[in-house]
């Protein structure tokens, strides 16, 4: 007969419990679902399921003009901004132990957290724009490249004579530049 420490059959017998019931244990080191709710409060989470609900309103409601804006603005409610959230739950659990979670959550609250927090969305604003320009750029040096070479026409479209090539060179450098 093996002995065993009261406290530890005692927790075996709770999370059998616990799977019983439903209820998913929190595994030894894993990021309670109240932690990670907590960090995605910090995030702004919530917000900006929100503001993608506008945005494809908005998108949806120019496809499909029949179909009344007060549809599309009920569409992502409150109920499955919660139901949203609580998928989201399990991925940070995966990622994030509980001390990572904790440590995050100080770091967020932090004045330093905070202004990342305050300054990320017009970081990724201007990371966006730019990032646009120098695709543009890019873009425009390839197809000057692949015209000049006789690969496309001006208007951009393969030209008849046109074979693929697979030793292509890419763009000069000075196109990456900024």
């Amino acid at each position: 007969m093996t002995y065993q420490r009261p406290g530890r059959r005692f927790s075996g017998a709770l999370a059998g419990l616990l799977l019983v019931m439903g209820a998913p244990p929190v595994m030894a080191g894993q990021a309670s679902a109240k932690q990670v709710r907590e960090l995605m409060g910090l995030f702004g989470t919530d917000r900006m399921f929100q503001q993608m609900n506008a945005q494809m309103a908005a998108m949806m409601g120019k496809q499909l003009p029949c179909v009344p804006a007060s549809y599309w603005s009920g569409f992502l409610d409150d109920q499955a901004i919660r139901e949203l959230s609580g998928k989201l739950v399990p991925i940070y659990q995966r990622h994030f132990t509980e001390q990572d979670v904790r440590g995050l959550l100080k770091f967020y609250r932090s004045p330093l957290g905070k202004k990342l927090l305050l300054e990320q969305p017009s970081i990724m604003a201007e990371v966006m724009q730019m990032g646009r320009q120098w695709g543009e750029r890019r873009t425009q040096a390839m197809m000057t490249e692949l015209h000049k070479n006789g690969t496309v026409t001006a208007e951009g479209r393969c030209a008849p004579s046109a074979t693929p090539r697979p030793a292509l060179a890419a763009p000069a450098a000075a196109a990456s530049s900024p």
